[in-house]
């Protein structure tokens, strides 16, 4: 098992990092909207901000071998053996990962909702840039309450470590990709967007307004927010401000620290502003 580990952690590794060097040069060279101004009082922009970006990451690769994958590991061996025959195979592959789709933009929108979890996903918010390294800038405490939560969902729907592994994969790609500063033509964009979560739709969720952060929270499938009523009505536009409502960027050590300290998040308006 624990070599069956490395080569899935490594196999993994090799996807994204490729994927993520391939967008990273593309928004760069056809952004669809400028890095805005530094404001007042906050850390810098640029590569202070990747900087920061890269620290969290550095955070959550640590804990991928030493906690998130033995837990997911343990959890897929532990699994109530309740599933039908019928659930195997590719057929059972593609179910499960529907279901986890499902279930992670249920995580997601319990993250806006929950002022517990939110302390730690505020983090994933902050940043007033929308870029490739956005995806990856996630509080250490979120991985580990997420990576217990999906141990549960494993648990308790006996879902194979195979369809775990692959689905985890197939999130951070789609993460890596809804998050990018990459310009789509609009009729490709348009298509994608009928299927899965591309940018401009992700981009209205890091709107700093909170009318529009609390919606489209959709991962892989574009098909969950309509479903359930959280798709935004706003389109998405290059001037819009990225980040939360009436809070700014940290440092690293900010960041850090943030889920710890006190606050409340700002109440939900009644109806939306007119502007930004």
């Amino acid at each position: 098992m624990e070599q069956f580990l490395e080569q899935s952690l490594a196999f993994k590794g090799l996807v994204v990092g490729a994927w993520l060097a391939v967008l990273f040069a593309a928004e760069r060279w056809r952004p669809a909207a400028p890095a805005p101004a530094v404001r007042d009082g906050e850390p810098g922009g640029g590569w202070h901000r990747l900087l920061r970006n890269g620290g969290l990451w550095a955070a959550t690769l640590l804990l991928s071998p030493l906690v998130v994958l033995p837990l997911t590991a343990w959890a897929a061996q532990h699994a109530l053996d309740w599933r039908p025959s019928w659930w195997s195979g590719p057929g059972g592959l593609l179910l499960d990962l529907l279901l986890l789709d499902l279930l992670i933009y249920w995580w997601h929108r319990a993250n806006h909702e929950l002022p517990l979890l939110w302390r730690f996903h505020e983090v994933h918010h902050l940043d007033r840039t929308l870029d490739t390294t956005s995806a990856l800038r996630f509080h250490f405490g979120e991985v580990l309450l997420s990576a217990a939560a999906r141990a549960g969902v494993v648990v308790l729907l006996g879902i194979p470590f195979v369809s775990v592994l692959v689905f985890e994969t197939l999130v951070l790609l789609s993460t890596i990709f809804h998050h990018s500063n990459l310009r789509l033509p609009a009729g490709l964009e348009h298509a994608l967007s009928r299927l899965v979560i591309t940018p401009s739709i992700h981009w209205v969720h890091h709107h700093a307004r909170r009318a529009d952060t609390d919606s489209n929270y959709g991962t892989i499938l574009s098909l969950w927010d309509p479903l359930f009523g959280t798709r935004s009505a706003i389109s998405r536009r290059p001037e819009m401000a990225i980040g939360v409502e009436r809070r700014r960027e940290l440092g690293f050590v900010g960041l850090l620290l943030r889920p710890f300290q006190g606050g409340s998040r700002p109440e939900r308006p009644r109806a939306a502003a007119g502007s930004d």
